[in-house]
């Protein structure tokens, strides 16, 4: 019969723990997963060019992820989209010179603070990067003040339920692109981005329709689901949310990683470097 010591105190010092399994390898695993994904998504935003493929002044085409939707358009680079596809339209004369023009940094703040904020990303990352604990049970950094939790550095973290709006929009935003994927010239084909481009939403609306936030939103905010026909079909919707939910890190690892690889692709598409399989002919 299988036998488990009791751990009735907190550990201290770093990394002081009684722990007999690799305890140390998810933390370790979310803070390089983390920093690839920091480093290539800053450098990708930082490029403001082969961001697209295939977007003529007619509709259809490729267009990463970490520049949609397109606020203002800088013509001329490589691998960009025509004036005709900006909200905005050219870019403005009041942008500082000392931050690349690139329509990354006019949106990436949005689905960014909503990872950020997201209850699942700030276990990952407290751990991985802060060490506070690395573990369950595994010593911390210590600390000269005591532990305030959201309410006193940390308090900006309750954005997450007002971030988690924006990160809807961008749902709708990102399947309107994939649906665009099909078309080429407002000629409807299949190539291997159209599916890359399918894929991201449907890995994001998994991610982002499992948040807690978004649970609570739908379902969570009554005290008595079987009182009312209200409280029942509160009860489905907070159902159906808690199955995705189950799932959140996983979808949140998915979903990230899915992103970064569909700017991967298209840039690499845009310049040259890979050929894109597609009925078009291209």
């Amino acid at each position: 019969m299988a036998t488990a010591t009791a751990i009735s105190r907190h550990a201290n010092g770093l990394g002081v723990n009684e722990r007999t399994d690799n305890w140390w390898a998810a933390p370790l695993s979310v803070l390089f997963g983390l920093l690839a994904f920091i480093v290539y998504s800053t450098w990708a935003a930082m490029q403001g060019n082969h961001y697209s493929v295939g977007m003529s002044d007619g509709f259809g085409g490729y267009l990463s992820p970490m520049y949609s939707p397109l606020v203002y358009i800088l013509e001329g680079v490589d691998g960009g989209a025509p004036l005709s596809h900006a909200l905005l339209g050219a870019w403005p004369a009041w942008w500082p010179s000392f931050i690349p023009a690139s329509p990354a940094f006019l949106i990436l703040a949005f689905p960014g603070a909503f990872r950020f904020t997201c209850y699942y990303y700030r276990k990952a990352y407290y751990r991985a990067f802060t060490a506070t604990p690395p573990g369950c049970a595994v010593g911390a950094l210590p600390r000269k003040t005591k532990y305030v939790g959201e309410t006193g550095l940390f308090v900006f973290q309750n954005l997450h339920r007002y971030a988690m709006y924006f990160a809807v929009v961008f749902i709708f935003i990102l399947s309107y692109d994939a649906i665009m994927s099909f078309f080429r010239d407002g000629q409807f084909g299949v190539g291997l981005g159209s599916i890359v481009l399918l894929i991201n939403p449907i890995l994001l609306g998994m991610y982002t329709f499992g948040c807690h936030s978004f649970r609570h939103l739908m379902g969570g905010r009554r005290d008595c689901f079987s009182c009312d026909v209200r409280g029942k079909v509160a009860h489905g919707n907070w159902s159906w949310i808690t199955n995705l939910n189950q799932n959140h890190q996983l979808m949140a690892w998915l979903s990230l990683i899915w992103v970064g690889g569909t700017d991967l692709y298209v840039r690499l598409v845009s310049m040259g470097v890979i050929t894109d399989p597609n009925t078009w002919g291209v």
